[in-house]
Parts: C-alpha cells; sequence; structure tokens
C-alpha cells in the first residue's frame, strides 16, 4: 500500500508519467423490440417517458481496459474480446508506443492479477520486443483488497455510471460511446488530486499494521 502510496506523492515528469491501469467488463443486450420513444407534453397533456420492454437477448461480455494519467487529466479506453494476457500485452505496447513514445519510463500502477507481469508480453512478443516493452516499464502493484488505491478504478466507476448503465448490443456501439466519453473527458483536462498520503494511511489504517513489541 505504502508503495503505491508513495508513487502517487511524486510530482509530474513527462518523462516518467504516471499512468494506472484497470479493466472491467460489459454484458451486451441487444433489445427484442423496438423501444417507444418519449412523448412530450402539451395542450395540458401530460407527457409519457420512453419505454423499454423488460425482455432482451444477451449478446456476449466485451472487456474495457481504462488507462489514465491522473496528473494530466488524461484516459484512455479500450474494447476487447477477452481479458488475457496477450489483452494485457498488447495495451502496453500501445501505451509505450503510441500514448508515450517519448517518455523514458512509464511508471504503472495496477492490480495483481496473473495477466499484469511481464511474463506476459514474453508470452505474446519475440524475446527483444519484450525486453524493450519491460525496459519502459516501472511496475507498482495495489495490494489484496486494495484495488480502491487504483485510480483508474475510480474512473471505472464514473463510465460506468455515465455510459454503461444502459443496454448496449456490439462490441462497434460499445466502442463509439466509450471514445465519444473519454474524449469529451479529455478536453476538459481535469487532473485528479490524490490527498491520502503514506502518513494518513499509517494513521488512518493503523490496525492493518502489525503490533511489534516495545
Amino acid at each position: 500500500m505504502e508503495d503505491v502510496l508513495d508513487v502517487y506523492e511524486r510530482p509530474y515528469d513527462p518523462r516518467y508519467p504516471l499512468v494506472c491501469l484497470d479493466e472491467t467488463t460489459k454484458q451486451l443486450v441487444a433489445e427484442v423490440r423496438t423501444p417507444l420513444p418519449p412523448v412530450p407534453a402539451r395542450d395540458g397533456k401530460p407527457g409519457r417517458p420512453a419505454r423499454i420492454d423488460y425482455e432482451y437477448e444477451r449478446k456476449g461480455v466485451s472487456t474495457l481496459f481504462m488507462v489514465c494519467e491522473p496528473l494530466r487529466g488524461w484516459r484512455h479506453v479500450t474494447v476487447t474480446e477477452r481479458r488475457t494476457k496477450a489483452d494485457w500485452a498488447h495495451l502496453i505496447k500501445d501505451l509505450v508506443d503510441v500514448h508515450y513514445p517519448d517518455a523514458e519510463r512509464i511508471v504503472l500502477v495496477q492490480d495483481n492479477l496473473n495477466t499484469h507481469t511481464p511474463a506476459a508480453l514474453y508470452e505474446t512478443f519475440p524475446p527483444a520486443e519484450a525486453r524493450r516493452l519491460t525496459q519502459k516499464l516501472e511496475l507498482h502493484y495495489t495490494p489484496k483488497h486494495g484495488s480502491w488505491l487504483n485510480i483508474a478504478e475510480i474512473e471505472l466507476a464514473i463510465l460506468t455510471k455515465q455510459v454503461l448503465a444502459g443496454r448496449i448490443a456490439d462490441p462497434p456501439t460499445l466502442t463509439e460511446k466509450v471514445t465519444a466519453w473519454h474524449t469529451t473527458r479529455n478536453a476538459k483536462r481535469g487532473p485528479v488530486r490524490w490527498r491520502f498520503t503514506t502518513a494518513d494511511a499509517r494513521i488512518k489504517l493503523h490496525r492493518l499494521y502489525p503490533l511489534l513489541p516495545a
């Protein structure tokens, strides 16, 4: 925990951008009947909200990878069919080569999953390429039951509330919606100001620390 909190206290440095990564899934659901549009109120008569049939058709599940740079107020969402080691590896390659080609090293905070390791890069790419990507990363993992420390999880919660709550039928539509969301949100350039420090943790979460004899 303290490792991640110390990372969050570092000042902004474009050579070593702090990036948080998290992922979630979205059940794709199609309508079986065309929803009825809302009817506005007029001539003294009350309106009527849109009507959606309770029946639906399952269309599979998509994975959404969220990466965000909290100090710069930037985030990006990638939609994939799965959440395998290869999907994570290709996401890392995009971070290194597309989003941060000039960075000396990306300081990456993520959950401690078995797909989030340098071994996944070696299982996906030739050794030389995997080594190149590994050398561009400084990895930091949130502890077990400590995913709340990942700022990308906060961004996912906002995305879920604003975009993912309704029915979405297919991956292209999902991609279109999340792309519009992160484009609009990035335009506002709102940084995340993390205020919970290591000193705070030692006071408020003292029960998590071992008791040493006096």
